[in-house]
């Protein structure tokens, strides 16, 4: 099955999703005491969070509730601590955080990002209690590469890849050579390749079953390959 990584693989994977929005559409803003920040700098940074302390609270409850709920944890097998505008919820099964910041590219505008990582196992993916809580909730699978790679050893490899079947890889990169973007004929998604992680970016989200049955048609077309600098990724 597409779901069937060992523990060890799992733990290095990260299922990342964010969500944006104004600024001044947050709880805590105030249009009498508070102006919009016109820069990103650590002080604007530390009074975004102020201001998104109540729906980072209303959100990571709400995880909260539903998990211990639908997977019968015990309150010695799940916990929510708060602070800083981060949420860190620790389960039995699994590991999920919430943060809010201001956006890189816009002062005007707070991201929310959701991380669920430290999977302890396949079976919790499989369970469809577990995927019901994170319907549509993240877009991007991280992937920690245990022994890194040399990203113009993948380079080199899609560029002297002949066609294979139907599948066909094409690649993207800076003239430093840092990192790459492979794609997949008729594969909705972007695979970015730094070295030390691999990022695959999807354009819809998705519960982590489905982001991770969606993986396994990238990592079918590198396998096809058998060139290891590809097959090594997965």
């Amino acid at each position: 099955m597409a779901t069937d990584f060992s523990a060890k693989t799992l733990s290095g994977i990260s299922l990342v999703g964010h969500s944006e929005g104004l600024v001044k559409s947050l709880g805590g803003f105030r249009k009498d005491r508070h102006s919009v920040p016109d820069a990103v700098n650590a002080a604007t940074q530390a009074f975004v969070a102020r201001l998104g302390e109540g729906e980072i609270r209303e959100e990571s409850e709400k995880i909260f509730q539903a998990a211990r709920a639908a997977l019968g944890y015990k309150r010695t097998e799940i916990s929510l601590s708060l602070g800083n505008g981060q949420a860190l919820l620790t389960a039995k099964d699994f590991v999920w955080e919430l943060a809010i910041s201001l956006h890189d590219a816009d002062s005007e505008r707070y991201r929310l990002v959701r991380t669920l990582h430290s999977l302890r196992s396949s079976g919790v993916i499989g369970r469809p209690e577990f995927d019901s809580l994170w319907v549509g909730a993240f877009s991007t699978l991280v992937f920690t590469l245990r022994k890194g790679v040399a990203v113009e050893a993948v380079i080199d490899a899609v560029e002297n890849l002949d066609q294979v079947g139907e599948e066909r890889l094409s690649i993207n990169y800076p003239s430093h050579c840092r990192d790459c973007v492979i794609t997949v004929a008729g594969v909705d998604a972007q695979v970015r390749c730094t070295g030390a992680t691999l990022e695959v970016e999807f354009s819809h989200g998705a519960t982590p079953r489905e982001l991770i049955e969606k993986f396994a048609a990238v990592r079918e077309a590198f396998l096809l390959t058998r060139m290891a600098a590809l097959v090594n990724l997965t």
